[in-house]
């Protein structure tokens, strides 16, 4: 018999084939791998999001995001949820936001909760639930080694990316590429200073949310120091996403969080991109260093390392996205706990 899980996105972001954030894109992921097995994927998300199976949309936000506009959002998180609750049979509910302790439902429906992001972002208090029907998933070993005492955390599952769909291109250009949300600590900054001391063009792909900091970080950090060389195109998506990173000489992340993973990282290999990143949280565990890519510690080394980033095999970059990232095994892992915890 057909499971019925309910999936709850974080509510301040659209889940697409191809969002901005690793979140909406494993949840995205994991929405349309139910419906492909022939389960019922009830997803609760913002207006204009698209899901291959049931949305259930709360506003979107378009305006800064304060504390009276979060709250006034996670109202409306608990009212769907609620909803849903009271009229479908769900045989698990699946939260994927930094927030849910503003949504939790209460005990006596089973509960997972994937922690996306570094395990610090978290209410200490929620990573050891009491609640026996109450489980958080990590997605990395790194995120694991990071945790506090007494967490009470499930085997991780790592992320994937659909490698069918990033292939490397015929002719590859001379220009390095940043891809991501514009926030403080993704570093865009860095990352076009280093282009400018490598002497090479940059593509800066991304969306600024509408966050205070964000917009700040990007009109005093980012935009003075674009030029003619090296220049931030806004969000990008689909097959113009996919050949931007395939014609790149290298993906640059220079991340300052300590990242629980990098679905960007896994798909610019996956292109046979190599990959340039700060050793931050998991990183050094994605991009093995001389390998697929180097792991640096600031902007001087992230120039050197785009200076010198032709050593680096393309066809090693895809081989090992095909190894070791492949969606199918992310997808099943998953499909495997629903099942074991609806039980």
């Amino acid at each position: 018999m057909g499971l019925t899980v309910l999936n709850v996105a974080y509510p301040f972001a659209p889940v697409t084939a191809d969002p901005a954030g690793g979140a909406e894109q494993v949840l995205a992921q994991l929405d349309q791998a139910l419906v492909a097995a022939g389960h019922r994927s009830i997803v609760v998300a913002c207006e204009g999001s698209g899901v291959a199976g049931e949305l259930v949309a709360i506003p979107a936000t378009e305006v800064d995001i304060d504390a009276a506009r979060r709250a006034e959002v996670h109202r409306a998180v608990r009212a769907a949820i609620a909803g849903v609750l009271a009229r479908e049979a769900v045989d698990l509910v699946h939260l994927h936001g930094i927030d849910f302790a503003d949504y939790l439902p209460p005990p006596g429906v089973g509960t997972l909760v994937t922690l996306h992001l570094p395990l610090d972002w978290y209410a200490a208090d929620m990573l050891r639930p009491e609640r026996d029907d109450l489980w958080l998933l990590p997605v990395s070993a790194s995120q694991v080694r990071r945790a506090p005492a007494r967490a009470r955390l499930l085997p991780p599952i790592g992320n994937g990316v659909d490698v069918a769909r990033y292939r490397p291109a015929e002719t590859r250009g001379d220009h390095a590429v940043v891809i991501g949300r514009i926030a403080p600590e993704k570093g865009h900054a860095d990352a076009i200073d280093a282009a400018r001391l490598a002497g090479v063009p940059l593509v800066v792909a991304g969306p600024v949310f509408p966050y205070p900091e964000h917009r700040r970080y990007f009109d005093e950090a980012v935009a003075p120091r674009l030029d003619g060389e090296r220049r931030w195109i806004g969000a990008v998506t689909g097959a113009a996403k996919r050949r931007l990173i395939a014609e790149a000489r290298c993906l640059l992340i220079p991340s300052t969080a300590p990242e629980t993973s990098s679905l960007v990282a896994m798909e610019a290999l996956a292109s046979g991109t190599p990959v340039i990143a700060y050793r931050s949280g998991a990183l050094p565990d994605i991009v093995e260093h001389g390998v697929t890519g180097f792991i640096v510690d600031d902007v001087a080394g992230m120039a050197e390392a785009i200076g010198r980033i032709g050593v680096i095999d393309p066809a090693a970059c895809r081989r090992t996205a095909c190894a070791r990232f492949a969606l199918e095994r992310t997808t099943a892992a998953y499909l495997d706990l629903y099942g074991r915890l609806a039980a």
